[in-house]
């Protein structure tokens, strides 16, 4: 270790002994295939079945696939970054991990805040969208009689959400690798119904649709004004973010959300039987088959319907879907297609995002940031009291509150993980240029600073509303670094009582 007080860093040394800890030892089952199931799992699904549809019809129009396209770039400069760490430092906790080994104590305790943020709030929102198209799928069975969220004076009880979230937690704490199992099969299906309504809405594309490819800037109107319009927009004196440059710009922005999960594999590593190798082939793979994905999807649905009809405030009224495309064609069997695969298809979405949010906590816990008592393992290797905390969190946020518009808030602070762990690769490489890399990102420094610079900008595009909660929520956690976790750091308390302390030396666990 090095340094004191907020700055200590932890070395990877003793990162990777601590792994080995009897009563916090995670078991290692996963492959490269279970990484890459994990990956495709939680980018299939939100973002392909709803992001689609409404950043072309509120943003981007025709141009949103050029948008998928920016921010899978900014995504691939930053998985190249997440596979060095990795597999280098293969321990569970991803961008925390990798931040307490380079920038220390107090930038990890932030960006594991940061990741608490992305991950909760990630999963409570897509169970809330899982709710509405299961609430969708119910009603064409049963009749309108069948709602999953119910008025209990005046409070809003979504029933649906709590149901998938507690039988995830429970799935989740019984086996990783039964989670990866379920993963499998859930994702073939979820990507074969894709597959097929690419290759069906080729036929219903009319080439008129595409023009003009990137509309002119929206004037006036509440939309893409004031807090709502992305801080760039602010800064260049632009009128607002709606279709144009801008609107492209932020529409990238948006659609970044659709590919939040790769850096989920990068906190699987310490349960990867050969991390070094396995974990770089699972980032980089399911990044570059939902990249496809995507952008294919996108092409067709820009296609089948005329942008303005996807905006969400255009009749008729609701939300804007990967489903609209085929209504508005009056294909209904493959409207009703896309529902029930987006039903299956968000059931692993949560569930991966549930095992990410687990995965930083348990790294933080074991580490004394919180409360050490909740790293302990179970007798399937699963961190059990962390499951459980999760899984209430979310079950509470996605039950009663509403989710649906915090997606920005997902990406300022995943593309804040980005550009430290981008950064971490340049600094790590210096201090310690001995240490073994399973994978090695090519013309360091070069690649790094380009990430940076992407990641820097999708920020500056996103609202200045989310700029606001953002700093809101790291001063929050700012405060609660300095009143608890600085001072039951186990790394502070091994320094505190000498240089021979070691894993084995240190408390168990610490106090309330």
């Amino acid at each position: 270790m090095a340094g004191n007080g907020i700055w200590r860093t932890k070395s990877v040394e003793r990162s990777i002994a601590d792994t080995d800890e009897p009563e916090t030892r995670l078991r290692r089952n996963l492959s490269a295939w279970d990484l890459t199931v994990f990956g495709v799992t939680v980018m299939v699904g939100a973002g392909i079945f709803t992001l689609t549809a409404r950043t072309a019809g509120d943003l981007a129009g025709p141009s949103v696939a050029v948008a998928f396209v920016v921010a899978g770039v900014a995504c691939g400069l930053a998985a190249l970054c997440y596979a060095e760490f990795a597999s280098t430092v293969p321990v569970a906790g991803s961008a925390y991990t990798f931040s307490y080994a380079t920038f220390g104590e107090f930038l990890a305790w932030i960006i594991g805040w940061d990741l608490v943020l992305e991950f909760s709030v990630a999963a409570a929102a897509v169970a809330k969208g899982w709710s509405v198209y299961l609430e969708e799928f119910l009603v064409s069975i049963f009749g309108d009689g069948v709602a999953t969220t119910l008025d209990l004076g005046g409070l809003s009880f979504d029933w649906g959400s709590l149901l998938l979230v507690v039988v995830l937690a429970v799935l989740l704490t019984l086996g990783t690798k039964l989670s990866s199992r379920f993963s499998i099969v859930v994702t073939t299906i979820k990507v074969l119904i894709i597959l097929f309504v690419i290759a069906l809405g080729i036929a219903y594309i009319t080439p008129d649709n595409y023009t003009p490819f990137i509309p002119p800037a929206a004037e006036g109107g509440d939309s893409g004004a004031g807090v709502e319009q992305s801080l760039f927009s602010v800064l260049a004196g632009g009128s607002g973010s709606v279709y144009g440059g801008f609107g492209l710009l932020a529409g990238a922005s948006l659609v970044f959300f659709a590919f939040i999960g790769f850096d989920i594999v990068a906190t699987t590593a310490e349960e990867t039987r050969n991390p070094q190798r396995d974990v770089p082939r699972g980032i980089l793979g399911s990044l570059a088959i939902v990249t496809v994905l995507y952008v294919a999807t996108s092409l067709v649905v820009a296609g089948m319907v005329p942008y303005q009809e996807l905006a969400t405030d255009a009749e008729p009224e609701g939300r804007k879907t990967l489903a609209t495309a085929f209504a508005h064609n009056g294909v209904d069997w493959a409207a009703q297609l896309v529902s029930i695969g987006a039903v299956v298809g968000l059931i692993t979405v949560v569930m991966v995002l549930l095992l990410g949010q687990q995965r930083v906590l348990f790294a933080m816990s074991r580490d004394g940031l919180l409360p050490r008592g909740l790293a302990k393992t179970g007798s399937r290797g699963t961190p059990v009291r962390v499951n459980v905390l999760v899984g209430v969190v979310v079950a509470v946020a996605a039950t009663f509150f509403d989710a649906s518009q915090l997606e920005e808030m997902v990406n300022v602070g995943t593309l804040f993980a980005f550009v430290l762990v981008s950064a971490g690769v340049i600094v790590l490489r210096k201090k310690r240029p001995d240490l073994p890399r399973g994978f090695r990102v090519p013309w360091v420094p070069v690649l790094p600073i380009v990430a940076i610079i992407v990641c820097l900008w999708l920020m500056l595009n996103l609202t200045v509303l989310t700029w606001l909660r953002f700093l809101v929520w790291m001063a929050l956690g700012v405060l609660i670094y300095f009143a608890y976790s600085k001072r039951h750091s186990v790394l502070g308390r091994s320094q505190a009582s000498g240089p021979e302390s070691g894993p084995e030396s240190e408390p168990t666990r610490t106090g309330d």
